[in-house]
């Protein structure tokens, strides 16, 4: 009896083990897929992240703020407060009861053009668009700061989209 009863007992611990060693290499195995899949999703990720980088670099490439020549010849310590001056001094024209007079345009009826957006593409050049409501432009402006530090606007070119492209 006390055989049988060891018998047992040496059966009872071998499945154990068995069960026990099935379950841990399966948790390994588990584990590395899901290792394996994960390391495949960051590396798209980081090639997804690169390829957004790419695009916000080509975005930025003609903007003040990533123009190490323009920044030198401004020669500005807060580049920022300089790139706001210049917008608001454009935009302070969009007050004028016949439109802002850079964007080239004359006052269609009742609607006056004015500047919505600005962007500075380097130390002389703006782009910027424009709208009465109903009918959308852009111009190209030359700008310049002067010895009084105001800044003064010249058109370089305008163009206005047709209102079926509206």
């Amino acid at each position: 009896m006390k055989k049988s009863l060891f018998l047992y007992l040496f059966i009872i611990a071998v499945l154990m083990n068995l069960f026990t060693y099935k379950y841990f290499t399966g948790k390994e195995k588990s584990m590395q897929a899901t290792e394996e899949k994960s390391e495949g999703s960051v590396k798209n990720d980081s090639l997804k992240i690169a390829d957004l980088e790419n695009k916000l670099y080509e975005a930025n490439v003609f903007s003040l703020e990533y123009n190490d020549r323009a920044m030198n010849y401004l020669n500005q310590n807060d580049i920022n407060a300089f790139t706001e001056k210049v917008k608001q001094a454009l935009l302070a024209y969009n007050d004028d009861k016949e439109g802002n007079k850079y964007t080239d345009q004359t006052k269609m009826g009742e609607q006056k053009f004015i500047i919505n957006k600005v962007k500075l593409l380097n130390h002389r050049w703006i782009i910027a668009n424009y709208s009465n409501g109903e009918l959308w432009g852009e111009v190209l402006l030359k700008y310049f700061i002067n010895e009084d530090q105001t800044v003064s606007f010249e058109v370089m070119n305008s163009y206005l989209y047709s209102k079926e492209l509206n």
